[in-house]
């Protein structure tokens, strides 16, 4: 999901309570900050040698120590913070968002918005976990090596080990 997609969901709701579900029944406490908006453009070059750039906007949840708070923010609060953020720092509609949480049972890790669900009074974002991945293998390649080279299962077992032929 796009930054555009995500904070459109917001602009459309803006009466509804916010709130993100990060696994099966568990749910960001409703007292969480928006911390922070990130928009990190990153360069890494992969194990196959070849250079690559995106850019991402990672929205921060913090949940504060005193969880007090019975009803989470309003998509317009959080509306609110994205613009006080994008006056600042002008944030790319296309690119991929994610959100940012842990708390004392869950470590801190990024995580993608799947979809959204909608009550009378919630707008629940649901969160999936973000994988790695190797991009010399989506681009046909495995450790700068052609694929046929080297066997699926080798690939699958241990990708850029010495034990893999690939490196």
């Amino acid at each position: 999901m796009n930054w555009s997609e995500f904070k459109n969901q917001l602009v459309q709701h803006p009466d509804l309570h916010l709130q993100f579900q990060f696994g099966e029944n568990q749910f960001v406490h409703p007292s969480f900050h928006i911390t922070e908006i990130k928009q990190n453009a990153i360069t890494s070059v992969d194990c196959g040698g070849k250079m690559n750039a995106w850019t991402e906007i990672i929205l921060q949840l913090w949940e504060p120590s005193q969880k007090e708070t019975p009803r989470s923010m309003k998509a317009s609060k959080a509306l609110q913070i994205i613009d006080v953020v994008e006056k600042s720092l002008p944030l790319n509609p296309n690119v991929t968002v994610k959100i940012e949480f842990g708390n004392d049972t869950f470590d801190t890790r990024q995580m993608h918005p799947q979809d959204f669900q909608f009550s009378e009074d919630d707008i629940i974002v649901n969160l999936i976990a973000d994988k790695t991945q190797c991009k010399a293998i989506d681009r046909g390649e495995t450790c700068g090596t052609p694929k046929q080279k080297v066997k699926l299962a080798e690939v699958t077992a241990g990708c850029c080990t010495p034990e893999s032929g690939c490196c």
